[in-house]
């Protein structure tokens, strides 16, 4: 970068603004750690399994005998790096060593949860520290160095550092990472805003040069990366996704909602549609970074890959095959580790030099270095277990072979191969390492991408094939157990049997519009008999004889309740009437209805069949209770789902089903509250897998959506210590609009690669084409 340097009496003015950097910090910090404990404290009150609750006491229990000591050692570290001092240890996240054979596994997991803290501030605090910075390089003619204090990997590093060095667990830092990444957030960024008016206040401007590179940092890292101009979120979501502990279920929602700034832009348009124009806009990003860099670049080009290229994608698909099948192609203890990670991603990037090298024109290049930095992007997403991202670091030359020959790999969401990853991604982020080391779900990832490397050249129909295949492992995998395919039933049961209510009284309605039947009659056939039908139509079948039973009773009931002007007929009312009276006693039994409840039900079809025998009016025509009879007894061939409506859920009615207590499964059921359609379109499309943070009731818990009714009515969330949660359509809408169910990650596995390439691409955009 070139400067104009400022004269030295301003640069004494930087020194200044980093000692006011560090000395707010420094201040801030024991606030910071009260905040933590009382994370800590809070996990300690929430419900979990017998470990997890005994893992948290002593965590807080650790965390209340070190904690002063890590603030100290963190107040000198931070003191230290501002006077350019080294630490009284050494820094080994900051240590670069050749051999990846000498990085002990815990370095790697230190420099990994550090890499993490420090990625998910910087993206909070980008605005306004790309200003401090700026200002800082252009005033001191130089480039921040690493380990400027000014810099928040600096900050996160030392932090990480000392935590462990006062006699903190690094488990311990896991189940507080979400707490601390917010709280350094909110210590940091009002810092950083404050030494941007301070070197404003001090008349430091920036220069035409500087402005135009905030600006496209802004477009870049905010506004095409998912934030809007004034460094408020606009993902669609909330604030940066925290970073969610190893063990599922540790962190709660905290009451989250949808920033206002989104909430508006969302209010005029479908949210799923806002998501895929935010997507679109990191594609857009990708062309035009292409375009300004690589010369005549064609990203719709389709020629065919250049014969040297062609062969070294071969070659490379045969020693890949070949390495991996050494480290890691079937389950073992090295394959789980971070350093088979680290293993992988030195392969990924020596990889990419070596097609570049082949690559016969600048397109091949830039492509070939950009699907190269998504896949180090995904290697480097620690949530993942070690072994799922080896499996996935494999799919780098298939991957590059459809993004090379299919222009639409990177231009649209849709692309088999992205799709399949970013499936694979959305079910593992919210597991432990154990728990998916060696289980069915490895196995299946393991299976698919052998698939794939086994055909190389079918492209997109192969990414599209072993696509279907997992998302139909996955709707038997997550839905396994028994208690869930009990729910499962029972729910479907549910929606079918209010699906019927619905629909057979609307037939009903339609059927009686022009017979003159009683108004009592008219509503006991709609409210209450209409459910005994649709009951006994899910229990036993349409054609059952208790169906029938309670078809005939309908039937029977509208002919009693009409006028009986001759002695005959009053004769057969008073013979038939205790049957009919039993049966309709009966379907009220198989809804619930009992005792007082229903003699409350009956005495208006009493009263109303005792006029109606007194009556001298004209009756009823025969004909016409014949075909209501007829038309009811085959009452299914006409409806039709065009009547389908919002269903009632309750639990006594899936108690009722389940013949069982149902206390094991939390019912949440509509509670007419109004919901935008937007915000039900997402809950209809929600993904089987995803992993959300669902806050019911004033407690948050970390939730996999597993499954939905036939036609999307009812559906099933399953925590990570197995509690279940029934929700109905409407209701699960509403908690998507109020910010209470709120998915784990923003964006797929796929994009945020691609925005993390983008990234590194911005800021050194000539590694395209070296």
């Amino acid at each position: 970068m070139d400067f104009s340097p400022a004269p030295p009496s301003q640069r004494r003015l930087t020194q200044l603004a980093r000692q006011r950097f560090v000395d707010g910090l420094c201040v801030g910090l024991p606030n910071l750690a009260k905040k933590l404990q009382d994370h800590l404290s809070e996990l300690m009150g929430q419900t979990a399994t017998q470990r997890e609750m005994q893992l948290r006491r002593d965590a807080w229990m650790s965390f209340q005998a070190h904690h002063k000591t890590w603030i100290d050692l963190t107040t000198r570290a931070w003191r230290q790096a501002l006077v350019g001092l080294p630490s009284t240890l050494p820094s080994p996240l900051e240590t670069v060593i050749g051999n990846f054979e000498l990085i002990d596994d815990s370095v790697m997991e230190n420099k990994i949860i550090a890499s993490r803290l420090s990625e998910a501030v910087q993206d909070k605090v980008s605005s306004a520290l790309q200003i401090v910075r700026g200002s800082t390089e252009q005033i001191e003619g130089q480039d921040l160095e690493k380990g400027d204090v000014l810099l928040v990997p600096t900050l996160c590093n030392k932090l990480v550092e000392q935590w462990l060095e006062s006699g903190l667990e690094r488990s311990d830092l896991q189940l507080v990472i979400g707490a601390l990444q917010r709280e350094m957030i909110a210590l940091t960024l009002p810092l950083y805003q404050g030494l941007a008016r301070f070197y404003e206040e001090q008349g430091v401007i920036y220069t035409e040069n500087l402005r135009a590179k905030v600006r496209r940092a802004e477009s870049t890292d905010l506004g095409a990366l998912g934030y809007g101009g004034t460094g408020a979120p606009a993902r669609g979501m909330t604030e940066p996704a925290p970073i969610m502990p190893a063990s599922p279920g540790l962190m709660g929602a905290g009451g989250r909602r949808w920033p206002g700034a989104i909430a508006n832009m969302l209010a005029g348009g479908n949210p799923i549609a806002y998501a895929r124009q935010r997507a679109q806009g990191v594609f857009d990003q990708v062309r035009r970074l292409l375009n300004q860099t690589v010369m005549d670049f064609d990203l719709d080009s389709t020629q065919p890959v250049s014969a040297a290229l062609t062969h070294a994608l071969t070659e490379h698909s045969l020693m890949a095959d070949a390495y991996y099948n050494s480290v890691s192609s079937t389950p073992n203890e090295d394959a789980y580790k971070p350093m088979a990670v680290v293993q992988a991603a030195a392969l990924v990037r020596e990889r990419a030099a070596e097609l570049k090298e082949k690559a016969q024109n600048p397109n091949e290049k830039a492509i070939i270095e950009l699907v190269a930095l998504m896949f180090q992007s995904i290697l480097n997403e620690d949530r993942i277990a070690p072994a799922v991202r080896v499996w996935i670091a494999r799919l780098q030359v298939p991957v590059l072979r459809v993004a090379l020959g299919e222009e639409d790999f990177l231009n649209t969401l849709e692309h088999p191969a992205r799709l399949l990853i970013d499936r694979i991604g959305t079910c593992v982020l919210g597991f432990e390492a154990s728990a998916i080391n060696g289980s069915a779900l490895e196995a299946e990832i393991r299976r698919i991408v052998q698939v794939i490397e086994q055909y190389p050249e079918t492209g997109r129909r192969v990414f599209q094939l072993v696509y279907d295949e997992f998302e139909k492992f996955l709707a038997n995998y997550l839905t396994e157990t028994q208690m869930t395919q009990t729910i499962m039933g029972v729910a479907q049961q549910v929606e079918k049997k209010e699906t019927l209510v619905i629909q057979y009284t609307i037939e009903l309605r339609d059927m009686l519009r022009n017979v003159p039947v009683r108004d009592e009659v008219r509503e006991f056939l709609f409210r209450v008999w209409s459910e005994v039908l649709a009951l006994s139509t899910v229990r036993q079948g349409a054609t059952h004889e208790e169906t029938l039973a309670y078809k005939k009773a309908a039937a029977d009931l509208i002919w009693a309740a009409g006028a009986k002007p001759t002695r005959e007929e009053r004769t057969k009312v008073i013979k038939s009437l205790p049957a009919l009276l039993g049966r309709l006693r009966q379907g009220m039994g198989s809804v619930g209805i009992h005792g007082a409840d229903q003699e409350n039900e009956l005495k208006p079809l009493t009263d109303s069949l005792t006029e109606a025998f007194a009556s001298r009016t004209e009756q009823i025509p025969q004909e016409v209770i014949d075909a209501v009879a007829k038309r009811l007894a085959e009452l299914e061939k006409y409806i039709t789902d065009d009547t389908m409506g919002d269903i009632t859920l309750d639990a006594e009615t899936v108690e009722m089903l389940l013949g069982v207590d149902a206390s094991f499964l939390t019912i949440v059921a509509d509670n007419d509250q109004p919901v935008d359609e937007e915000w039900l379109d997402w809950g209809r499309n929600m993904p089987v897998g995803g992993w959300y943070m669902f806050d019911h009731n004033g407690s948050s818990a970390q939730v996999q959506y597993v499954w939905a009714s036939e036609r999307k009515q009812l559906h099933l969330l399953v925590g990570s210590a197995g509690e279940c949660f029934l929700v109905q359509l409407r209701r699960l809408g509403a908690y998507l609009q109020a910010g209470l169910l709120m998915p784990l990650e923003e964006e797929t596995l796929m994009l945020r690669a691609t925005r993390d390439a983008l990234i590194k691409l911005d800021a050194n955009p000539e590694r395209l084409l070296t």
